[in-house]
């Protein structure tokens, strides 16, 4: 499990420059890793980096050890809940709204969901992979279809597809890594 220190030293790493305008805050960064763990195929460190950075390398040409170690870490954590049968629980703000932290994470999420789509299409019945990802992408505000403005724009409705995030997960673990 990270510690706050491990998050504030991520943090260092994601806001600083020369990515720090167009990195992700934490909450995203934990749904790349969180894709990466769910999805069919594991993504390597550098794929992750650039996901969460937007940039290919870290000044000095290395991927910082402390951005390393967080990312193994809750890849871990996140493996062995889900091995079992735990759901996973989602990082919450201390602070803040948690709608926009919630909004950051299913981004992060969705964004890598995005990247490799195919894969993800090609590795289960894509008609269930669409209806598992329906609470990430209609969270994630990055898409303008009408039904999920409505469904962002009802806290109701919201706090319906938050609430089945956690399962969601679960299954698409399920779906990739169970054996037949």
């Amino acid at each position: 499990m990270l510690t706050n220190s491990d998050i504030e030293a991520l943090e260092d790493i994601l806001f600083a420059d020369p990515w720090g305008d167009d990195s992700l805050d934490f909450f995203g960064f934990h749904g790349v890793v969180c894709a990466s763990v769910v999805g069919p195929s594991s993504l390597n460190m550098a794929t992750i980096f650039r996901l969460v950075t937007g940039s290919d390398e870290a000044p000095g040409g290395g991927i910082p050890d402390t951005f390393r170690q967080c990312v193994t870490q809750l890849a871990r954590d996140m493996t062995k809940s889900l091995d079992m049968g735990q759901a996973l629980e989602l990082p919450e703000p201390e602070d803040g709204d948690p709608m926009n932290a919630l909004e950051n994470w299913c981004a992060g999420f969705v964004d890598t969901f995005l990247e490799y789509e195919n894969e993800w299409l090609d590795a289960a019945s894509e008609e269930e992979t669409a209806d598992l990802m329906v609470p990430m992408l209609t969270l994630s505000g990055l898409f303008d279809d009408e039904d999920f403005q409505r469904v962002r724009t009802s806290e109701k409705l919201s706090q319906r597809m938050a609430e089945a995030i956690p399962d969601s997960l679960t299954d698409l673990y399920l779906l990739f890594h169970a054996p037949d």
